[in-house]
């Protein structure tokens, strides 16, 4: 009788995840490739020089703009917005830095339609709000763009699918611009996962931990509106609307859709008690705000979301943008050998099993030896430069610098739309998960299976030679975004 009700307990179990995950939109039943087949390790042809359009340049997209016009072999031929002034300033901008090319100019809620139809155009580089990430790279592709797309890229696992299948069917990459990938210690912590220090990773942990109060009692005005589009998804969504500055890094250590994948996750929430403060709705807001409601945001103020991977791995995830705490990723990557956490720096590590190595933190002049010498090459060759330009610490210019070399070279992209797709994929499984009582939720397997066929990511480099970039011609961008 015992065995038979553990059987009945264990069939009910894994029913109710089921019946979770087809709840949570999964669609768990695609299956084989799009019409074009895998995108993985997909490398575009070479383009000689790359004509890039940009969509959307506020303050990340303007910051964009003047990093790329730094890149040999980058040509920036069209600007989009909505706001005409935004582009004008932009123009004004380049033309004063003595840019050899006008670009176009599209202004207009929809204008980005006409430019990614636009034929002397290669890469759309997207850096609108949220909402409009996929419906411009959606369109970019549909108009055989190369899609570059800032985080999230896509708020719901439909969305997801759309951009899978469609970069399949077009032949045509579409890349999450994630840039805390090309982090120092990210790309250290890649580093020493290739050289096998860390032995075999058992847990990961990333966050985007930062108080954005500031844009939530923002009045709305022109100057500052942020908080329409950004805070906004914060007042109708639970769950963790922007997981990729944590998590992406993660995959790229840990090998998801590349020897292991996402498999099932679970999330929960407080309350929106920062958020609720009176003062701030006293003082800040006129009667008619949406923000006067009580609770002003349906997300609480710290989301924890666990992921299980089909190898066994777990993850833990946080968000937190309305807590008075120091912004933190965290940044963790945990192994059989030892652990590196940022945030701030510190590592452990065991030269054998049980040699209480890593029973505590290596002190600070030990721990700067390992970052020096394990430090990745690409940070080694590249960061002073980036540093230099700015943006999130060099991590920006980076970023941009290794999509162009990789498209000038032949090269696949770093990160593809599969990864795009099991990261932003949280948007809507976290909020699942946390509105039906934290039960576990599955992530769907964009790859098909083919996660078992395909090699890591490896420890990747830049050659300047070979994109004849003079480091001495780059200067300090003053557009750059520090946090």
């Amino acid at each position: 009788m015992k065995a038979q009700m553990n059987r009945r307990d264990f069939f009910m179990g894994t029913a109710w995840m089921v019946m979770a995950a087809l709840a949570a939109g999964c669609r768990l039943n695609r299956l084989g490739f799009g019409e074009g087949g895998s995108m993985q390790n997909f490398a575009f042809r070479k383009l000689g020089r790359i004509r890039v359009g940009f969509v959307g340049i506020g303050g990340r997209g303007t910051s964009a703009v003047h990093r790329v016009s730094m890149i040999p072999g980058v040509d920036i031929v069209a600007l989009c917005d909505k706001n005409q002034d935004r582009v004008e300033l932009n123009m004004k901008w380049l033309a004063g830095n003595n840019y050899p090319t006008v670009p176009k100019a599209y202004v207009g809620e929809e204008a980005y339609k006409e430019l990614c139809d636009f034929g002397e155009c290669d890469v759309i580089y997207c850096a609108t709000p949220w909402a409009l990430h996929q419906p411009v790279a959606m369109r970019a592709l549909l108009g055989g763009k190369i899609a570059l797309v800032e985080v999230t890229s896509a708020l719901t696992v439909d969305e997801c699918w759309e951009l899978v299948e469609t970069s399949e069917r077009m032949k045509i990459p579409c890349m999450q611009l994630e840039n805390c990938v090309y982090g120092e210690i990210e790309l250290l912590e890649l580093n020493l996962a290739r050289m096998g220090k860390f032995g075999e990773i058992v847990h990961a942990e990333g966050a985007y931990i930062h108080d954005l109060r500031e844009v939530i009692s923002s009045t709305g005005k022109k100057s500052n509106t942020e908080w329409i589009w950004r805070y906004g998804e914060n007042m109708l969504h639970k769950g963790n609307r922007y997981p990729t500055h944590g998590l992406v890094p993660i995959c790229q250590t840990l090998g998801i859709n590349r020897g292991d994948r996402l498999d099932y996750l679970v999330s929960l929430e407080n309350g929106p008690h920062n958020a609720n403060y009176e003062y701030f709705k006293k003082e800040f807001l006129a009667d008619d705000d949406p923000r006067k409601k009580d609770p002003p945001a349906e997300m609480g103020d710290m989301n924890t979301t666990l992921i299980k991977t089909a190898k066994g791995k777990s993850i833990m995830v946080q968000h937190d943008v309305s807590s008075p705490r120091p912004y933190s990723r965290i940044s963790l990557i945990s192994g059989t050998k030892g652990i590196v956490r940022d945030y701030p720096f510190r590592c452990a590590f065991e030269e054998k099993c049980f040699d209480r190595g890593a029973h505590k933190w290596f002190d600070d002049q030990k721990a700067a030896k390992i970052r020096e010498k394990y430090m990745h090459p690409l940070w080694r060759d590249v960061s002073d430069m980036a540093r230099r330009v700015g943006g999130h610490g060099g991590m920006d210019f980076i970023m941009d610098l290794r999509w162009a070399y990789c498209l000038q070279n032949a090269e696949p992209l770093d990160m593809d739309v599969y990864d795009l797709a099991a990261t932003s994929c949280l948007c809507e499984l976290t909020e699942k998960s946390v509105r039906s009582g934290s039960r576990p939720v599955a992530v769907p397997d964009f790859t098909r299976g083919n996660w078992r066929n395909v090699e890591p990511w490896g420890v990747v480099g830049i050659d300047l030679g070979k994109m004849g970039l003079d480091a001495g011609a780059v200067s300090k961008d003053d557009a750059s975004l520090n946090v």
